[in-house]
């Protein structure tokens, strides 16, 4: 099928459709400077909301509860769950498929799973592109659930309108959320599983390091809240929704969303443009230059910085 033909039918809720480009996506055809520039007039519509945490907090629940809270609202929803690959096989166990069957025949609803592939920062390669896909066949929400993460797996801010933190009880997230990386990327923190032990001294926690590293943008500050959860029977979900209406709300009278979205764009475009030139060092003469070129830094011959010149050198000169 044409790719303009796959659009088409994508932004008239084909789900098929929608699947089909993913797919060109993460497979990374040919054909996928063409989808972008059909995908390109549609998109800057959905409402994209990041959600990261340790692994077991309940992030799927939590995304799961979050795709019924807004059909509720009557918007359409779709879903980026991503999955760490195996390092040995190469495999992954695409767990929010199971989670998430309550909305597996809700025609409303799409929900991808996507493997890491062996990509840093708890996201897929193909994400920013799938989210383009999402947005162009008029989501209202994209929901992005990253992979468990630690510190430095934090891609998803630089997608997210508005990224959700989720800790909970008893795994020393409290403490954790203080080391960098962490509690500077949330916008809202979500402690789930409120009904164990340790709850109110998480949440008393979060509060007390919020009050010591208040965020100032433009010389307004926004504070973030932290809502309790039980996600598994839907507690607290209205909150975290009203939180994350709050704060778009806030970012739109303050100019932050659009700063944002420029971000985005600005982060997609760099990664393009750095898979390129790898690539365009690969093709280079059998990638005999830079293997040439390594070996007189090596035997002292050259410095780096005379290597790296000579290669920018010679992949202007190949274009």
């Amino acid at each position: 099928m044409e790719v303009g033909d796959l659009v088409d039918r994508a932004r008239q809720r084909q789900p098929r459709a929608v699947a089909r480009l993913i797919s060109l996506v993460e497979d990374a055809s040919p054909q996928l400077r063409e989808v972008a520039a059909a995908l390109a007039p549609h998109t800057g519509r959905a409402e994209v909301i990041g959600l990261t945490g340790s692994p077991g907090v309940g992030k799927s629940t939590t995304t799961s509860a979050l795709v019924s809270a807004y059909r509720a609202q009557g918007k359409r929803v779709g879903v980026l769950a991503v999955d760490p690959s195996s390092p040995f096989s190469g495999g992954a166990l695409l767990g929010d498929r199971i989670r998430m069957q309550d909305h597996a025949t809700d025609p409303d609803v799409f929900i991808r799973s996507m493997a890491t592939r062996g990509h840093l920062g708890g996201m897929a390669w193909a994400t920013p592109q799938a989210l383009r896909v999402l947005d162009a066949a008029g989501f209202d929400v994209v929901l992005i659930e990253t992979v468990g993460v630690g510190q430095s797996e934090v891609d998803v801010v630089s997608l997210a309108d508005t990224t959700l933190v989720l800790l909970a009880p008893g795994m020393g997230d409290g403490i954790q959320a203080a080391k960098a990386g962490i509690l500077e990327i949330a916008d809202v923190f979500v402690v789930n599983k409120a009904d164990r032990d340790g709850a109110e001294t998480t949440v008393r926690e979060l509060k007390y390091m919020i009050s010591l590293g208040r965020r100032e943008i433009r010389g307004a500050t926004w504070r973030q809240p932290v809502c309790k959860t039980v996600a598994a029977r839907t507690e607290g979900i209205d909150e975290v929704t009203a939180a994350i209406a709050e704060h778009r709300a806030w970012m739109v009278e303050r100019g932050e969303l659009a700063e944002r979205r420029t971000h985005r764009a600005r982060t997609e475009v760099e990664a393009i443009a750095v898979e390129t030139l790898r690539s365009t060092l690969g093709n280079l003469r059998g990638g005999d230059t830079l293997d040439r070129l390594a070996k007189q830094v090596m035997a002292g011959h050259l410095d780096p910085y005379a290597a790296a010149t000579t290669l920018i050198e010679d992949i202007k000169a190949a274009n």
